[in-house]
């Protein structure tokens, strides 16, 4: 028998806010996998540090900081072989994922390559957005409002769309894209209504509206609220 490939979602930074059955998952498979990107530090390993056990193997799979897909696809590829060996040895091998396996998650394309040869579980993660709406003490949603999720990767012209279009929406990704995303927020009129928050959850959380933010840069682990009028 082969051992299963477990997408493990281990939250947006603070360990508690692990599920009870992410830390069993994580403490009893012999193989921990995650992701580490232009050689720095794995987020999700070190949100999960303290579930790990002595003499666990660790696979890092190390992804190029450039945005070109044939270089990130061969590392994954590449990564994908040296669990899927492990797998062959019977191994389970838990991946740790930031926030949840299935929204923006590297996880993703490792279960297109390994899922069907493999048997496979996810386990849920608290989402970064969750937990930032959560810190900025601000409810999304209500009634039969509906919630917009987007990546600040997208073009300019279509994330603006999108917003007009939205109840309420959610940014991910911003790093790079935030001058970007800023500059639409302004022009559709939003930017008193909306919240930037980075690092949700963890050390160095950071809640403040957009407006009061004099910065033209951000991480990777950012986001921005825009709630809806819960009058309506």
């Amino acid at each position: 028998m082969t051992g299963r490939l477990l997408g493990v979602g281990v939250g947006p930074g603070d360990p508690e806010l692990l599920t009870m059955k992410a830390v069993r998952i994580i403490n009893e498979s012999p193989v921990i996998a995650y992701v580490s990107a232009g050689g720095r530090p794995s987020m999700a390993r070190q949100i999960a540090a303290q579930c790990l056990a002595p003499g666990q193997l660790e696979i890092n799979l190390t992804l190029p900081m450039q945005p070109i897909p044939e270089i990130a696809q061969a590392a994954y590829e590449e990564g994908a072989a040296r669990i899927g060996a492990e797998l062959e040895r019977g191994r389970d091998v838990a991946v740790l994922c930031e926030g949840d396996p299935f929204i923006y998650g590297s996880f993703a394309q490792l279960l297109d390559l390994l899922g069907e040869r493999y048997p496979t579980e996810v386990v849920p993660g608290i989402a970064s957005f969750t937990a930032a709406a959560a810190a900025a003490r601000m409810p999304l949603v209500g009634r039969s409002q509906a919630l917009t999720v987007l990546p600040a990767t997208l073009p300019a012209d279509e994330l603006a769309a999108r917003l007009a279009r939205a109840d309420a929406a959610v940014i991910l990704k911003l790093g790079r894209h935030f001058a970007k995303v800023r500059e639409v927020v302004e022009e559709l009129g939003l930017l008193d209504r909306t919240i930037y928050v980075e690092h949700a959850s963890a050390a160095r959380e950071r809640v403040v509206p957009l407006a009061a933010l004099a910065v033209h840069e951000a991480p990777y682990f950012s986001l921005l609220l825009l709630p809806a009028d819960r009058r309506s």
